[in-house]
């Protein structure tokens, strides 16, 4: 089992870090040309800056049982489709159950940005948020170390 990253805009990228290190996990961040990280302890691809690149690679390393971090529905709901578990940025879980869905409200959104509508803004990220993330990732990571 391993942690992925779709680490390019993660803000949760050293929560990563940290909990996989205290458990032991292998982790992968994968970054475009466009970004620099560095890590003592995770492992950093980076790839090209072509469309979907980060996340082709991500997917194609991905095996059952990994756990993916990222805030991409589509991502999310390949990992799924490899049996890998999925989770956002936000500690939210990406399952069969919800996956269709979000991926409808994403169509609908991008439908309404097309046509000119606005869909709201995102509100400046809370140590309450990264708490909860840290949280649901820890329970998340034993899940898996269970089944693993």
């Amino acid at each position: 089992m391993k942690i992925l990253v779709d680490a390019d805009a993660c803000p949760v990228k050293s929560i990563i870090e940290n909990v996989a290190k205290s458990l032991n996990i292998k982790v992968l961040m994968v970054i475009d040309t466009s970004h620099i990280l560095e890590s003592d302890y995770c492992e950093i691809l980076q790839v090209s800056k072509a469309p979907d690149a980060v996340d082709i690679a991500l997917i194609n390393r991905t095996k059952e049982g990994d756990i993916v971090v990222t805030q991409d529905y589509g991502v999310a709901s390949m990992a799924l489709g490899k049996k890998a578990y999925a989770i956002n940025q936000n500690g939210k879980y990406y399952t069969e159950e919800n996956i269709d869905l979000m991926m409808f409200e994403r169509h609908l959104a991008a439908k309404q940005r097309r046509a000119g509508g606005r869909i709201g803004t995102i509100k400046k990220r809370s140590k309450e948020d990264d708490l909860h993330f840290e949280t649901a990732f820890l329970g998340l990571c034993s899940q898996a170390l269970l089944k693993g």
